[in-house]
């Protein structure tokens, strides 16, 4: 998901996130729901004399909880792209900043990737470095992202130097 802002005159903030079907009260009423239904299968077997089908009930659901809690960590990711007339600054992380590159735009350049695949990468490049960006997005995510990125330079651009 992509959400663009001019924070002030010039000076633009895109925050990147992953798209993520469940969020907030939804996610503990589908996993609740999903507990709630498989216990009582459990425990309905086990007073019918299937011993063993609650504890493997109880095995299914924490696999369950534990694959929905590494789903749901993953999609707490987060990169904001801070663009500038002066600057460019990437910042990604989670609920903390986990790594942050900041250059002078006149510098930097936008490059777009693709493979063979038609999968799209894309990099910020600074003398010779590249910092890719948005690798978790969807194609047509990126391609948005790469549109609007694109414009914002160019509104940049259009300004001149110092303005």
């Amino acid at each position: 998901m992509i959400q663009i802002q001019e924070t002030s005159e010039n000076n633009f903030l895109v925050e990147v996130t992953p798209n993520s079907s469940l969020e907030g009260k939804a996610r503990f009423i589908f996993l609740s729901s999903l507990t709630f239904v498989c216990l009582m299968v459990g425990i309905f077997f086990f007073f019918m004399g299937a011993i063993l089908i609650l504890p493997f009930a109880a095995l299914e659901i924490t696999l369950v909880l534990t694959c929905f809690y590494l789903s749901f960590r993953w999609s707490q990711q987060r990169e904001l792209i801070f663009i500038t007339n002066e600057r460019v600054k990437l910042e990604r992380g989670r609920l903390i900043k986990e790594f942050e590159w900041e250059e002078f735009r006149s510098f930097t350049t936008l490059n777009v990737e693709v493979d063979a695949r038609d999968i799209r990468y894309l990099f910020f490049q600074s003398k010779g470095k590249q910092v890719p960006f948005g690798y978790f997005l969807n194609e047509d995510d990126k391609l948005e992202l790469q549109q609007e990125l694109k414009n914002i330079i160019g509104k940049l651009n259009a300004l001149g130097p110092g303005l």
